[in-house]
């Protein structure tokens, strides 16, 4: 965690890229309606694996609060209460196999090879019925994927795809921050997080909020035909991490 912390106090030039990522993620994560630790998260890691994944579940957090409150009348609690005790399943197995790894090059393999699935599952189209044994399933995954890289959104994404935007996005904010909120209690119950990640998450806090600020004023010039550059990106991120896992 030493080397997160001197990227902000002795190297300007990483701590302006860290912060110009999670200012990127925000603006995505609005536009988009989902995405800000698949833009975050690989290439935070890239910078230094000890910023992920506590510290960006703290601004997953705490953008999914703001969305969730923002739409709070239209958030559908039974899907969130069916889908938040799934996740604690998929949180208590990703806290198992954290615990098992031997070393940050064993993470970093890890948490590459989460992230590769990630934009597979984000590119591959695949379909399921929008039902409860789906929505545990693709919970239990996202609890797995959440707790390690601090990205969930493409299972879930998977079942509510064909749900209309206004439902789905707003139920989705609400399991986002229970989520998330679940994930960092396994995470500091098991030893992987501490209060730095709070601390870095403050640093990076404004960040986040510009990001917030300024996707709000871009209208209609950022939509969907972006997401597949950013899905190349966290590809590419997610092969390097890899390779560096295996050196």
């Amino acid at each position: 965690m030493e080397n997160a912390f001197f990227h902000f106090w002795a190297s300007p030039w990483l701590a302006a890229a860290i912060l110009a990522i999670v200012f990127t993620a925000a603006i995505v994560q609005v536009k988009l309606g989902m995405g800000f630790g698949l833009t975050a998260a690989p290439l935070l890691a890239l910078i230094d694996p000890e910023l992920v994944p506590a510290s960006v579940l703290f601004l997953g957090l705490s953008t999914a609060t703001w969305g969730a409150w923002s739409e709070r009348a239209s958030i559908h609690w039974r899907e969130v209460t069916i889908a938040s005790i799934a996740r604690i399943v998929g949180v208590a197995l990703a806290t198992v196999i954290l615990a098992n790894l031997a070393d940050r090059d064993t993470f970093t393999l890890v948490f590459g090879v989460m992230i590769g699935l990630a934009v597979l599952l984000s590119v591959a189209g695949w379909r399921l019925p929008f039902n409860s044994p789906s929505l545990v399933a693709m919970a239990t995954v996202s609890g797995i994927m959440g707790t390690i890289t601090s990205v969930g959104a493409p299972p879930l994404a998977i079942v509510y795809q064909d749900r209309p935007a206004a439902e789905a996005r707003p139920t989705l904010a609400a399991f986002f921050a229970l989520g998330c909120g679940i994930s960092l209690a396994g995470l500091y119950l098991s030893g992987w997080a501490d209060w730095r990640n709070f601390m870095l998450a403050i640093v990076m806090a404004p960040a986040m909020l510009a990001g917030l600020a300024v996707a709000r004023r871009i209208g209609g010039r950022f939509d969907r035909r972006y997401r597949p550059a950013l899905l190349a990106i966290s590809g590419t991120a997610a092969i390097i991490l890899i390779a560096r896992g295996l050196a």
